[in-house]
């Protein structure tokens, strides 16, 4: 076990293909939850979630490869302990091998943002041990390839501009060096979170600590370039379990009526609006998140007893 440089919190470390990967567990009864983050965040996004979960279940939260205190290896065809392709293929797969392997029974999903099409990937490969699976604020994919023709036209041609702009290391360098400031991760936060005092100065820091690990600015480089792989859509027209979708209503990024739209799919329980909550609401609104959670799991473990 280890200890995180933020705080006298303990984190254990599995051992994936070779990568060392890091994840939090609380809880000694009751149902297995795994809770997955979105980009350039980490377990510690569920600091709020952990603790309050864990009274009632077994709580898992992990970083997935090439974020948070996770081994962040050289992008490329799968290589164990030396690199890994990162795609919702490959973190799909290590939820599911984590399930398999450290938690070791049927477990529900929670992701946030690209989490969701992980925890999804991931219900894909393992639909015998899956439960169920909620999608908070999920990522529509709005620059994936397949998508891009029906964006505006200055949207259209900007992303692959970007993206041979940072395939050039200088500029990825110097891009991610003004990226990965306090200042900057600041805005960005003020950007995604509705309710601005949830920017709090321990979020900012949780978010900047992996970005001065090295391989941090290649992961960066890799997931930006990455405008392919399954959309939303794509798998929940297979999800094998049920799920619930929960929408913070003032998310800039992710557009409450697109994701209505998702909600038609008949794997989809419940849609939930959180209403003046942005695109992390587990974050920003866990005191309404953690509840919604709660009883949407003891519906679905009563449902399997009947």
């Amino acid at each position: 076990m280890t200890t995180s440089v933020l705080s006298n919190t303990t984190t254990k470390t599995w051992t994936w293909q070779g990568f060392p990967i890091c994840y939090q567990a609380q809880g000694d009864t009751g149902p297995a939850v795994v809770l997955i983050h979105g980009f350039g965040a980490s377990w510690w996004h569920w600091r709020h979630n952990i603790p309050v979960l864990a009274q009632f279940a077994r709580v898992y939260a992990i970083d997935l490869i090439g974020f948070g205190a996770s081994a962040k290896p050289i992008p490329g065809e799968l290589k164990p302990g030396e690199q890994v392709t990162y795609s919702f293929e490959t973190w799909g797969r290590q939820i599911a091998d984590f399930c398999t392997e450290v938690v070791g029974e049927p477990v529900f999903l929670v992701g946030n943002s690209i989490g969701c099409i992980a925890a999804m990937q991931a219900a894909i490969y393992t639909p015998d041990t899956t439960l169920g699976v909620a999608l908070l604020n999920c990522s529509l994919r709005l620059l994936h390839d397949r998508k891009r023709q029906s964006l505006p036209w200055y949207r259209r041609f900007g992303a692959p501009l970007v993206q041979k702009l940072l395939s050039i290391k200088p500029i990825s360098q110097f891009f991610f060096n003004q990226i990965a400031k306090t200042s900057t991760v600041h805005k960005i936060l003020l950007q995604a979170y509705a309710q601005k005092e949830a920017v709090t100065d321990e979020l900012v820091d949780i978010m900047m600590a992996p970005a001065s690990d090295p391989g941090a600015l290649a992961v960066f480089v890799a997931f930006t370039a990455y405008g392919h792989g399954p959309l939303p859509e794509d798998l929940l027209a297979v999800l094998p379990c049920p799920a619930i979708m929960l929408w913070g209503t003032a998310d800039p990024w992710e557009p409450i009526e697109l994701g209505r739209e998702l909600a038609k799919f008949p794997q989809v329980q419940k849609f939930i609006p959180i209403e003046g909550v942005g695109h992390c609401p587990q974050d920003e609104a866990p005191e309404l998140v953690n509840p919604i959670l709660e009883a949407w799991i003891e519906d679905n473990l009563a449902l399997l007893k009947v």
